[in-house]
């Protein structure tokens, strides 16, 4: 007995922590391999729909999706013409994200309609998937058989047996936080900038563009076919009310070089800090972290949510070969194979982060680094060679665990 009542047992070859990207890829591959899982998802159906988070699906992303043959129903947004413009002081650049390699292209997909066709495509193959999932806790770990609690949505104490532990719910959900002091190694970066960032009914641009002028950095991108996203660079203590919508307009027009920048409705907005973030292992007794719960990126290159799509095949990957081949290779390597793509991608945010801040105000970055920022700039514009780095690293087609071939067999 516990709390009073009886808690009802059940059983699951893998329990998921969390409905986002990582815990819906995580479990229609688990699905598609054979493998019976349950989601558990503390929020609402709706609201894990409307979350507003990324927008491009990497060529490397997209072909992992290809490979379990769920491209087609998941990736609902367009493909991209690989694309993206660079304005330096008002003037113009096209930079490719293409490096030309064969395969498909990376997919304008905003996160909410990638997690909507997931969620839709789980359900209507049979997927358990548990919604306002309350006080879940993670036990014995460390043994061969963990078990997670939890209250489902009608109040009932459940308790889950299982094989393993797919941890996706994010950098302060339970997963990571159950792992005991001493464990991991944490290796953390503050970038000390800030991005008030918004959501607003308003034309978005025909691609990507980023803008870096004196004024401060500037993005601007589609989140749909009437709705943009847009990013200004402030102090990172600012506040949202500290921005009202004339401030908001105006600085986006200044620092966008665009005075006819169209305004719309602004439903959301919000300032977040540019930071890196990486715990090191991924793993704990039968606990495996994918995604945010294991690493955070600076949005800049568009790698976070496209990491963890890449932990979330490598796990299933590991966990397939574990009990249908009897070989724990992938599980025994998992950590590792996946942090070495993490720091490729947090070294190439990292390197464009720099690159477009410093590159505009000087203020704390110096003249100095403002030179060196303006000289990889034009570097990128007129080389063959780094464009051509710039283009892998975009799509994801560079470093280690590139792309893999088929995965349903």
């Amino acid at each position: 007995m516990e709390e009073g009542h009886a808690r009802l047992r059940e059983s699951a070859t893998v329990v998921v922590i969390g409905a986002g990207p990582a815990g819906l890829t995580v479990a229609n591959l688990l699905r598609r391999s054979g493998i019976d899982c349950v989601i558990l998802e503390r929020q609402t159906r709706e609201h894990v729909a409307q979350r507003q988070r990324a927008g491009i699906v990497e060529a490397r992303a997209v072909q992992l999706f290809d490979s379990w043959g769920l491209a087609d129903q998941v990736l609902g947004g367009v493909p991209s013409d690989g694309l993206l413009e660079v304005r330096v002081d008002g003037e113009s650049h096209l930079v490719s994200g293409d490096d030309g390699s064969e395969g498909p292209a990376a997919s304008l997909c905003p996160q909410q309609v990638l997690v909507q066709n997931l969620t839709a495509v789980y359900l209507a193959e049979g997927g358990d998937l548990r919604f306002e999932s309350a006080d879940i806790s993670l036990h014995d770990l460390t043994d061969d058989h963990p078990t997670v609690r939890y209250r489902s949505a009608d109040g009932t104490l459940r308790a889950i047996t299982c094989n393993f532990v797919a941890g996706c719910d994010g950098e302060h959900g339970i997963s990571r936080a159950t792992i005991p002091d001493g464990v991991l190694t944490t290796h953390t970066l503050d970038h000390g900038i800030g991005w008030l960032t918004i959501l607003a009914d308003a034309p978005p641009p025909a691609r990507p563009l980023f803008a870096v002028s004196p004024y401060g950095f500037a993005a601007h991108f589609a989140r749909g076919p009437h709705t943009s996203r847009y990013y200004l660079q402030c102090p990172p203590d600012d506040q949202p009310d500290a921005w009202p919508e004339q401030r908001i307009w105006e600085a986006l027009r200044t620092r966008l070089a665009d005075p006819a920048l169209v305004p719309g409705l602004i439903t959301d907005r919000e300032v977040f800090r540019l930071r890196g973030l990486v715990h090191d292992p991924m793993q704990y007794g039968r606990l495996f972290l994918v995604g945010d719960s294991a690493h955070i990126v600076s949005p800049l290159g568009g790698k976070g949510m496209n990491l963890a799509l890449h932990d979330a095949d490598l796990f299933v990957r590991a966990i397939r070969d574990s009990l249908l081949n009897h070989d724990d290779t992938g599980l025994h390597t998992y950590s590792q194979r996946c942090l070495r793509r993490v720091w490729n991608d947090q070294e190439f945010s990292h390197w464009l982060t720099r690159t477009l801040h410093d590159a505009g105000d000087d203020t704390h970055s110096g003249s100095f680094h403002r030179g060196l920022a303006r000289a990889r700039l034009d570097r990128l514009f007129t080389s063959d060679n780094a464009a051509r780095a710039f283009a892998e690293l975009m799509a994801g087609l560079t470093g280690p665990n590139k792309a893999s071939g088929r995965g349903g067999g």
